[in-house]
């Protein structure tokens, strides 16, 4: 029985090499942003929110033509699975 990953890290690598690390809860709503928000202004200059929802008060903006690729990390918390 395959394993279910307790969360995603999504690696954002920006133009220049700038790096961020953002985090969701399932792979789900990681592809629901990324179809909504990254997709349909991906050419654009104008700032995009990116949601950064374990920390609270903290805010990240991005310029979707910026970006110059994502890797979709999923973590596992523990080694046992728990039903």
């Amino acid at each position: 029985m395959p394993r279910t990953p307790n969360e995603y890290v999504v690696h954002l690598l920006i133009e220049g090499g700038h790096r961020e690390e953002v985090r969701f809860p399932t792979i789900q709503e990681f592809q629901k942003w990324y179809s909504s928000e990254l997709t349909p202004k991906a050419a654009s200059n104008d700032f995009i929110s990116v949601p950064i929802k374990n920390i609270q008060g903290e805010y990240l903006v991005v310029r979707p033509s910026k970006i110059v690729a994502i890797r979709v990390e999923p973590i596992f918390s523990s080694s046992v699975e728990r039903f």
